[in-house]
């Protein structure tokens, strides 16, 4: 089984905009548009069984609309989709909110520190913490030497304060900041994807960043409508890793984090 575990979904009528503005926001070419249709013929082309979807709320009033869009697509395609909520810093009552989307089916929380412009250790994301420790994970977009939101060294602090929360740090916990990775995260029990990360890494170091991190706290992941997923299962399979090692990155990680 091969789950992608970072995907990007967004209603028809807005996709094409929301992926050229990611596509603006980070320099890249994008080659899909953001649609559930089109996701799934990637996918279904890649050999792909299941998506990890989810999308980011840039402003408080976005977060309960989000929501129920994943909502709904999580119940449309029930046997290929697994959803995370999106929640923000400055939102109201995110305790009901939280509830909501649990109850709802959703099994965690996507977080993206540089575009919702909040520090992963701003004391102000306490709250929201509080209530995914020993509940959820939370996804993090972490790393981009652009801005100081997302930088690795931020991601200590708040597990020295919620020492029970599962946080999966994307893009190998890094993107674009490998020099912070390893001093970040050591010592520290963190799951990371490989998400927008071969673009950058070659696989010695791709392989390092495994063994870093342990290979049962490695997701695959494609970061669709960023990159194809077939060019990223390739990724993976040319590192040469063991077959059970390649059955829990492609999988059996993610279903033994969120119990599957």
């Amino acid at each position: 089984m091969i789950i992608d575990s970072h995907v990007h979904i967004y209603p028809d009528k807005i996709a094409s905009k929301a992926a050229q503005t990611i596509g603006e926001f980070y320099n890249i070419t994008m080659d899909y548009d953001g649609t559930v249709e089109h996701l799934l013929q990637v996918g279904n082309a890649a050999g792909v069984d299941r998506f990890l979807v989810h999308s980011v709320a840039t402003t408080p009033a976005q977060v309960s609309r989000i929501n129920d869009y994943i909502i709904g697509e999580v119940a449309a395609h029930a046997d290929r989709f697994i959803g995370f909520a999106t929640m923000h810093p400055d939102m109201e009552d995110p305790d009901a909110e939280f509830a909501r989307c649990m109850d709802a089916g959703l099994h965690g929380i996507k977080l993206h520190p540089d575009f919702q412009k909040f520090a992963i250790d701003d004391a102000k994301m306490d709250r929201i913490y509080g209530l995914a420790q020993g509940v959820c994970p939370i996804l993090f977009h972490t790393g981009d030497k652009r801005y100081a939101f997302s930088n690795p060294v931020r991601v200590r602090p708040v597990l020295e304060k919620f020492p029970r929360l599962q946080l999966i740090c994307a893009h190998f916990g890094g993107y674009s900041e490998w020099e912070d990775v390893r001093r970040a995260y050591d010592g520290l029990e963190v799951w990371v994807d490989t998400s927008s990360a071969f673009f950058e890494l070659d696989a010695e170091e791709a392989k390092n960043l495994i063994g870093f991190f342990g290979e049962d706290h490695v997701l695959f992941g494609s970061d669709y409508p960023m990159w194809n997923a077939a060019d990223e299962i390739r990724n993976i399979k040319s590192l040469g890793l063991a077959p059970e090692t390649e059955e829990k990155i492609f999988s059996g990680n993610l279903l033994n984090l969120l119990k599957l």
